[in-house]
């Protein structure tokens, strides 16, 4: 908490968090040029600003791509303005969605939390349909390797096709597979209209990765959704869903429960 207050009290790092919401996934070139600043101390502000966990970063090639990570503002929110007013909590959940839903030339959705667990048992959390059942309402049917298929069952709704695949799967550390395909039955079943169903199936395969890293007696985990296309419908979706997915894979490893889901 200390080091996100400090980060956010200093007016050129908010001027850096800005420049990445209008436009996340900015190169540290890029975010110089829309400063007057010299690199080496645009460089110094955004590793303070990643200590704190508010930028993110993922490497694309030889680039470092930066993006802003609206966690320890919700963790602000749970911890200090929800005992005092509730209508301060909804205005903060107000500017999560300003956050994460704001449209962003970036194709991709990059999030990150801390979880008090270990690598091993975020990965059986993330693979093991005893827990992403409880969480998520899905489970997988796959060996978990390298191009081994995907069947993804919500509640005995099965979608299959040869297009979900695992990409990557290092337990404890990294995994990483395909999205499932979108169907009538699948449409119906979450309750997207017809108009909204035909723009997703339009859209080409986007994949999800999970990055696992220790952190002193948490687990670090990133999630990026990419492959999108610019604008498309299944960023603003995702963009609500994952938040509210992860903060219940946290609640079910740190205290047992999962978060009730929400109304839809």
């Amino acid at each position: 908490m200390d080091e996100v207050f400090k980060a956010l009290a200093d007016a050129s790092r908010r001027r850096l968090l800005d420049s990445l919401n209008a436009r996340n996934g900015q190169t540290l070139r890029e975010l110089c040029a829309g400063l007057d600043m010299a690199r080496q101390s645009v460089s110094k502000h955004l590793a303070l600003l990643e200590a704190a966990g508010l930028v993110v970063t993922v490497r694309r090639g030889r680039e470092k791509l930066h993006y802003l990570n609206a966690a320890p503002i919700h963790a602000i929110a749970d911890r200090w303005i929800s005992h005092y007013a509730r209508e301060r909590v909804r205005a903060l959940a107000d500017l999560k969605s300003a956050l994460e839903q704001n449209p962003m030339d970036s194709n991709a959705f990059v999030y990150t939390t801390y979880i008090r667990t270990t690598p091993d048992e975020l990965w059986q959390a993330l693979t093991d349909p005893a827990f992403t059942r409880r969480y998520w309402g899905v489970t997988f049917e796959t060996t978990w390797t390298a191009g081994s298929p995907m069947v993804w069952d919500e509640g005995g709704r099965r979608t299959s096709d040869p297009e979900q695949v695992v990409l990557a799967a290092e337990p404890g550390r990294r995994l990483s597979y395909t999205w499932h395909t979108f169907t009538p039955e699948w449409a119906e079943a979450v309750g997207i209209g017809d108009d909204v169903y035909a723009k997703l199936a339009k859209e080409r395969r986007s994949k999800v990765t999970f990055e696992i890293e220790p952190a002193g007696d948490t687990v670090k985990l990133t999630v990026v959704h990419d492959d999108l296309e610019p604008d498309s419908t299944m960023r603003g979706m995702i963009g609500e869903g994952w938040p509210a997915l992860l903060s219940s894979l946290k609640s079910l490893l740190e205290t047992g429960e999962e978060l009730p889901e929400p109304p839809r």
